[in-house]
């Protein structure tokens, strides 16, 4: 294989046992030094750990590595355990950092991980386990970080040096292998120059017909078209009805695929799948989280089979699934980032545009900007296309799990930790004494209800350093011996609750008989919590319990058909697999802990028996793909 240059001086440095950071541009080659780290691991009969930030990279990963690795692939995501003990382990970064936390003599026989998206670090919800799971990164391991450009490589790449104590060899591209032409659709006209823009008014519609034609005519095809909102993909694949671009040939061809497909992973009689027939016929389709997962697959292998030429997806699309067109569209400039909309930031603009251009295919990647110059000015249209990509910056803000796991190993000296932070590499002053102040905050609470008692922790801090994420409430429940009068039912049920988070005034179904109780238990064990994480200045809060799924995951659990279950919630159906995957992962978690009785272990694998079948087992997903 011929390598570029960044590629080759990466690959050196990893020859000569060295560990590596790699930022490069979306669709520059990436994966392909991983790969030489796997087949250099299996050469010398040593393991290796990639973790990727998504379950749904994670299940793709696995498929693409075990085309060409067969038996030495593995994966671990929490829902899906396939031959966990193979040289070359996929999972995702929230399972490493448990190993490493929980059972750190599991991972002895791994000599490197493989950190994708490693600029993930900086997302406000999960960074905090991508950085723990750098400080605590057992010393025997080599490590590769895999990330979009980012100007302050060489400062994440100096606090890994500062806390391994070994040179961390930096790997820099800035050019893409295939170059990036823009352009804007304003007034339902299609023009290469901002400075055009300021030339045309702000009065007239953006025709979507009009740039799917110009796209066409200029040979354009295939396309991503990413929009924020899944309503949104829906209605303007819908919106695009009336334009075909297939001829007869390739609308057979795509038609006897998509049909092959649905029979194969049992999606013939679905809603959804008849439902999007009609735009598979014309070549186009729409992907997003509140889709079924095997449906997402049918696309996806659609998208590859390049059959399929245009498909409307949100921006998840875009992480590391390895999917390039020759052209991508953005719906708009702006989205929504946690709080309030704002302008893309110019990392993920680019971490989008990145899947223009097939690497080896096109001379050139094509980007189409839809523009309102209501919403946005052209100074920032500028800033994010030509402007510096954003620093990454540390979001630490450890969990009571990582509090108490830590506080078993070194007790009052967890404090000294922190130093080892990129948050307190990053930080000035007064927000280091925040951080501090916030650890000792929640270590204080944890004294006071009964996680840690004598400097030892109890059996309750012992169950709740296993349920990262739900640790107070659930533990309450252990402590007061409340699980072992739940039956399967209560179990799947309160799962379900601890982990699904609403959308705004979305509405709560009729509880079943054996949810009201709960629902009364866990409001009053919650509300107490929330008193004492106020009084003592605790945030973000811990995550309150919804019950919304409450009806459907007992109508699941009672076998009854995943169409049927979808009348008792308004949740798409995607999103209740996935929910009802993430209460089999809590439940195994509790599973697993060596304080559960052995009564609450039986009545956790026959919860899961009843949750994990058809739709919902991705295990089945993963083996029938």
């Amino acid at each position: 294989m011929i390598y570029d240059r960044f590629q080759k001086e990466a690959i050196d440095h990893i020859n000569e046992g060295c560990s590596v950071i790699v930022s490069a541009p979306t669709g520059a080659g990436k994966t392909a030094i991983a790969e030489h780290v796997i087949t250099k691991c299996l050469e010398d009969k040593i393991g290796v750990i990639y973790t990727a930030p998504l379950k749904a990279l994670s299940n793709q990963k696995f498929r693409d590595f075990q085309a060409t690795y067969r038996d030495n692939i593995g994966i671990l995501t929490g829902d899906v355990s396939l031959n966990a003990n193979a040289p070359v382990l996929i999972m995702t970064t929230e399972i490493f950092r448990n190993k490493i936390l929980d059972d750190p003599q599991s991972l002895a026989q791994y000599k490197w991980i493989i950190f994708d998206e490693v600029h993930y670090i900086d997302n406000p919800e999960r960074g905090t386990v991508w950085e723990e799971s750098l400080i605590f990164l057992p010393r025997h391991m080599n490590i590769l970080c895999l990330s979009a450009t980012i100007p302050n490589i060489r400062q994440f790449a100096s606090w890994l040096e500062s806390i391994y104590k070994r040179p961390i060899k930096v790997v820099a591209e800035e050019k893409r292998p295939v170059p990036l032409h823009f352009f804007y659709q304003c007034q339902n006209q299609v023009v290469d120059k901002i400075e055009t823009l300021k030339k045309l008014g702000t009065k007239r519609y953006n025709a979507l017909a009009t740039l799917a034609h110009y796209i066409k005519q200029k040979d354009g095809l295939p396309c991503i078209y990413f929009v924020f909102g899944r309503k949104r993909a829906e209605e303007l694949a819908f919106e695009l009805f009336s334009y075909n671009f297939l001829n007869k040939e390739d609308e057979v061809k795509i038609m006897d695929l998509y049909q092959s497909l649905c029979e194969h992973y049992d999606l013939a009689h679905e809603k959804t799948a008849i439902h999007l027939s009609q735009l598979i016929r014309r070549g186009i389709a729409f992907h997003h989280a509140g889709m079924l997962p095997t449906l997402k697959e049918v696309v996806e292998r659609l998208f590859t089979s390049r059959l399929l030429k245009i498909i409307f997806t949100t921006e998840t699309f875009a992480l590391g699934i390895n999917m390039p067109s020759r052209s991508v569209i953005f719906d708009d400039l702006r989205k929504f980032y946690g709080n309030y909309v704002r302008n893309l930031k110019t990392r993920d603009f680019y971490q989008m545009a990145g899947r223009a251009g097939r690497r080896g295919i096109d001379n050139e990647g094509f980007v189409y900007c839809r523009v309102n110059l209501r919403r946005i000015d052209i100074d920032e249209i500028r800033r994010m296309i030509y402007g510096r990509p954003e620093e990454v910056r540390s979001q630490l803000n450890a969990s009571y799990a990582t509090i108490l796991n830590l506080y078993e190993k070194h007790k009052e000296e967890l404090y000294n930790i922190y130093p080892l932070s990129l948050h307190y590499y990053q930080s000035k002053l007064h927000l280091q004494r925040e951080a501090l102040r916030l650890m000792e905050s929640k270590l204080r609470l944890l004294k006071e209800l009964g996680h840690i008692e004598n400097n030892t922790l109890t059996a309750k801090g012992r169950f709740a350093k296993a349920v990262y994420g739900y640790e107070l409430l659930l533990s309450e429940f252990f402590a007061e011996g409340i699980f072992e009068r739940l039956d399967e039912f209560g179990l799947g049920i309160l799962a379900a609750a601890s982990v699904f988070e609403p959308r705004k005034m979305q509405r709560v179904a009729i509880l079943p008989k054996e949810g009201r109780p709960l629902q009364k238990m866990c409001q009053d064990i919650f509300e107490e919590i929330r008193k004492k994480e106020i009084r003592y200045k605790i945030y973000p809060f811990s995550k309150a319990p919804h019950f919304h799924l409450a009806k459907t995951i007992e109508m699941w659990m009672r076998q009854e058909k995943f169409s049927k279950i979808l009348q008792f919630t308004d949740t798409d159906e995607g999103e209740v697999v996935r929910y009802f995957r993430m209460a089999i992962q809590i439940l195994r978690e509790m599973e697993d802990s060596p304080v559960s009785s052995y009564i609450l272990k039986d009545r956790i694998k026959n919860t899961i028996r009843l949750i994990n079948r058809d739709v919902v087992d991705a295990e089945k997903q993963l083996r029938e793909g």
